[in-house]
């Protein structure tokens, strides 16, 4: 039996490891804070002023609050249905000289020497700019359980790249 076409239907992203340190939780946590207290009322006292004004077919700020507002209302439902899904992880692992989440890894690129380092985080919490990498992401499982000195392939949008391990680090607590 077929479906009957579903229009702009697509299914469900598929959601990322639940895992997060404890600093990702809080920056979370804080980031829903500051949407639902702060931000929220803004925005909704704005589009009142903004709806009072009269005719909101060529009101511009009207629909500019409108969007706004559904924006940060969608940021604030995920974070309401992520935030108690993520599992927190506070401890080093009970194998410290091997790569687990929340490691602080330092690396040799085989193609050009260049020393890089990164740290193994949820996908609530990567960013590129710090060096945070998603434990889902090919790079971080292909370090994943290796010690120091070993030397690993890893495909990444640049394609095969070697690596070499050259440090492992957790952070205290």
């Amino acid at each position: 039996m077929t479906q009957p076409p579903m229009g702009r239907w697509r299914p469900p992203a598929e959601q990322g490891t639940a895992l997060i340190t404890r600093a990702g939780h809080d920056r979370l946590k804080a980031e829903l804070d500051d949407l639902w207290r702060v931000q929220r009322p803004e925005v909704v006292r704005a589009l009142a002023a903004a709806a009072a004004e009269g005719d909101r077919s060529e009101n511009a700020e009207y629909t500019y609050r409108k969007k706004q507002l559904g924006g940060i209302d969608r940021r604030v439902r995920y974070l309401s249905k992520r935030l108690p899904l993520l599992h927190v992880v506070e401890h080093a692992p009970s194998h410290p000289d091997r790569i687990f989440f929340g490691a602080r890894v330092t690396l040799e690129r085989g193609d050009s020497g260049e020393e890089v380092r990164y740290r193994i985080v949820g996908p609530d919490e990567t960013d590129a700019a710090l060096g945070h990498i998603s434990i889902d992401s090919p790079l971080a499982r292909a370090l994943l359980n290796k010690r120091v000195d070993d030397e690993f392939d890893a495909t990444l949008p640049a394609g095969l790249v070697h690596f070499v391990i050259l440090g492992i680090a957790y952070d205290a607590g």
